[in-house]
C-alpha cells in the first residue's frame, strides 16, 4: 500500500512539474490606440488555446502574455491579433480589416511613425 501511494505521489509532483515548465511569459509590441483597441487586442490574443494571460498596456503598446508552449507559440497569437486589425512584429493587419476599425483605433502604420516612436523609448 505504500508503494501505491509514493508512485502516485512521485507522479503528481511529476505532473505538476511539467505543466509548469510549459508555461512561458513573452512582451512584443502591438500597434493600437485606445480602449477599444486594448479590448480587441486583448479577446484577440485569449482567443488562442493555450494563452493564460494577455495584457495589453495602451501607453506603452506592449503586450504582456503567457501561454502554454505545448498548446501554442508567439506567430499564432500575434496572427491572432493581426487577423482583428492589429500590427505586431511579426504580422501586419490586412489593410481592409485595419481600414474596417473604427477611427479612434486606426493608428499611424508607416515605417517612420514606427522608428520615431523607438527611438522616443531609448532615451
Amino acid at each position: 500500500m505504500k508503494t501505491k501511494v509514493m508512485m502516485l505521489a512521485i507522479l503528481m509532483m511529476m505532473g505538476a512539474g511539467t505543466v509548469l515548465a510549459q508555461n512561458k511569459s513573452e512582451k512584443f509590441k502591438v500597434k493600437g490606440n485606445c480602449g477599444m483597441c486594448e479590448k480587441r487586442i486583448e479577446k484577440a490574443a485569449k482567443s488562442v488555446e493555450g494563452v493564460t494571460l494577455a495584457d495589453w498596456d495602451k501607453k506603452t503598446k506592449m503586450m504582456a502574455l503567457s501561454f502554454d508552449e505545448s498548446k501554442t507559440d508567439m506567430d499564432k497569437v500575434q496572427q491572432a491579433i493581426a487577423k482583428v486589425g492589429h500590427d505586431t512584429p511579426k504580422h501586419k493587419a490586412k489593410e481592409e480589416v485595419y481600414n474596417e476599425l473604427p477611427g479612434c483605433c486606426q493608428y499611424d502604420r508607416s515605417e517612420k511613425a514606427a522608428e520615431k516612436h523607438d527611438h522616443k523609448h531609448d532615451h
